[in-house]
């Protein structure tokens, strides 16, 4: 995901094969998917630890190999 925190951003496109199934079936049933907005929050840690985001009115943790496959556009006149 290549947002800044506290931006808001509409998903792109995802990379749904560098997902493992697990992995593709829990974003799907979260509604995210190619148009959706979301916001990210903050990262944890320097080198690994995930990212808080949201997606709708959820707060979500997501791994940054699950974040990395999120390709986002950044809204115009977000942070």
């Amino acid at each position: 995901m290549q947002l800044r925190p506290n931006a808001l951003g509409t998903v792109a496109g995802v990379d749904w094969d560098r997902l493992a199934e697990p992995e593709a079936r829990r974003l799907r049933e979260l509604g995210l998917d190619e148009g959706v907005e979301v916001e990210l929050l903050r990262r944890s840690g320097l080198f690994g630890g995930p990212l808080a985001c949201r997606i709708g009115r959820m707060t979500v943790a997501l791994r940054r190999h699950v974040a990395a496959a999120i390709h986002v556009t950044p809204r115009t006149g977000a942070a």
